[in-house]
């Protein structure tokens, strides 16, 4: 029996192709990398009917307006801000070329805009409970201002506790400015964000983009995680807001997650880049406080600030300067390994060079298709000679690296292609030889918890499996 298609599904489909092929061009001409080009590109072009929408959703993400506008943004925030004489600190500050380890970072301490300020007190902060018992005293004692920042905030339990203590220090006088990623806390009720401005707290979503033709656009998400007290406390790493991160929600529970505490001159710099997102969010300045007094000593930090609006792509070069600028060690963990090109080759390099070079991953997966990918990345950077272990008791989530005895990095940034380029993310590099012992104790009891994957595992991966991860790794680019 013959199959008859009416002129209008005709036309239908026509109109679909001649769309998917104008959308591959627009790939090719506008993704920043080659494997995203050519991803979308084929993609567009044989299976237009599965990936159109997905890429007017997704894809784009060199999108020249979204750029221009957050740059023109921060210009309007900076000239703003500059009347409040922000930066006096800057040149009391320590010199950081005349620092042990500054030197031997090269290009890593010079990234992004902020300066690399000595006299920094910085404390561990291992897990969720301690991360929150934390940060949640020094809200308590909030006097004038709290700025808070999350990926992720839910209407659990945490959640409430958050909201409730951020309603007292409301109550009490103190400004607090909320804000929170439009996509991260797409979930979150709103009752909980009524709740806060009801009761005095400044709340605004960060948004993904504007105006007809970006609508849709949902790949810049803020992926930071920001709190600051009174302009003297702040705190950076990879925990959100959610009974998950306290290791209360199997499957992926223990849940395993570093943040730092830090007091000192690179406070300052935390407020600016809380600062910047506000600006974006409500063209408005957050009131910011400098303290008064900081410490004669203490170690040396620099705020790493990234995101897509960056005249360059300042995560992907803040890996790759790090694995590039280890002479001993370089040890990495991070929930995603989906490396690029020249985060490969810097590592291959490093092995070359006799680094001791590690990565830790989980063992268990948040997200399917993210979790084939990293395989195949994990087994071909264990054959080019990367030691890579899988962390067993429960989800790692954290953000660290170790370089070499001197220097450590603990933020918000993953290793794959999001947080290299379509992100806004915050790392604290810390240059001082006894906090990089307490990161290395740390790790090395992540590393006892551990097991380390060999090449000959691969044997054991059925083949279905193996094609699973083959075809996740095409579409690695654009996760």
């Amino acid at each position: 029996m013959d199959i008859v298609v009416s002129p209008l599904a005709s036309y239908l489909l026509a109109a679909i192709h001649f769309c998917g092929l104008i959308a591959a061009l627009h790939a090719v001409f506008t993704v920043r990398t080659s494997q995203g080009a050519l991803a979308w590109a084929i993609s567009l072009f044989f299976m237009p009917y599965l990936t159109l929408l997905p890429y007017l959703v997704f894809g784009r993400s060199n999108f020249d307006a979204y750029v221009t506008a957050r740059r023109e943004a921060d210009t309007e925030m900076h000239t703003a801000m500059s009347k409040l004489d922000w930066r006096p600190w800057v040149e009391e500050a320590v010199s950081a070329s005349e620092l042990p380890g500054y030197k031997q970072l090269r290009a890593l301490p010079r990234l992004g805009d902020m300066p690399c300020l000595a006299n920094n007190h910085v404390a561990l902060l291992i897990n969720g409970e301690a991360t929150f018992a934390a940060i949640f005293s020094a809200l308590a004692s909030a006097q004038k201002v709290i700025l808070i920042q999350f990926f992720i905030v839910k209407d659990d339990d945490l959640g409430r506790r958050l909201r409730d203590v951020l309603l007292e220090r409301a109550a009490a006088g103190v400004s607090v400015y909320f804000l929170y990623d439009g996509i991260g806390c797409h979930a979150l009720s709103q009752r909980y964000i009524d709740s806060l401005r009801k009761g005095g707290v400044q709340m605004h979503a960060f948004p993904t983009g504007g105006g007809i033709l970006n609508r849709f656009q949902l790949n810049f998400r803020n992926h930071r995680k920001i709190v600051v007290i009174d302009g003297e406390r702040g705190f950076v790493g990879g925990h959100n807001v959610g009974d998950e991160y306290l290791g209360k929600k199997p499957p992926l529970s223990p849940w395993r997650d570093t943040h730092i505490e830090i007091n000192g001159p690179v406070v300052a710099c935390l407020q600016e880049s809380f600062a910047e997102d506000w600006f974006w969010s409500t063209r408005q300045l957050p009131k910011l406080l400098l303290a008064d007094v900081f410490s004669t000593d203490g170690v040396m930090c620099k705020l790493i600030t990234s995101g897509p609006a960056d005249p360059d792509e300042t995560c992907s070069l803040m890996f790759v300067e790090a694995v590039q600028s280890a002479k001993e060690r370089i040890w990495i963990t991070s929930p995603y390994f989906i490396p690029d090109e020249s985060l490969v080759t810097a590592l291959r390099l490093a092995v070359i060079r006799g680094v001791d070079v590690r990565i830790l991953i989980p063992s268990r997966r948040d997200h399917r298709i993210v979790f084939a990918a990293s395989n195949l990345y994990a087994f071909e950077a264990v054959r080019a000679g990367v030691r890579v272990f899988r962390y067993q008791p429960g989800f790692i989530h954290q953000k660290v690296m170790l370089i070499d005895d001197c220097a450590s990095a603990v933020g918000s940034a993953n290793l794959d292609n999001r947080s290299f380029r379509l992100n806004f993310e915050l790392t604290l590099l810390t240059i001082d030889n006894d906090f990089a012992a307490e990161v290395e104790k740390m790790l090395l009891e992540d590393f006892s918890q551990s097991i380390e994957i060999r090449i000959e595992d691969r044997k054991h991966i059925h083949r279905l499996q193996k094609l699973g991860m083959r075809i996740a790794r095409l579409l690695s680019p654009i996760l």
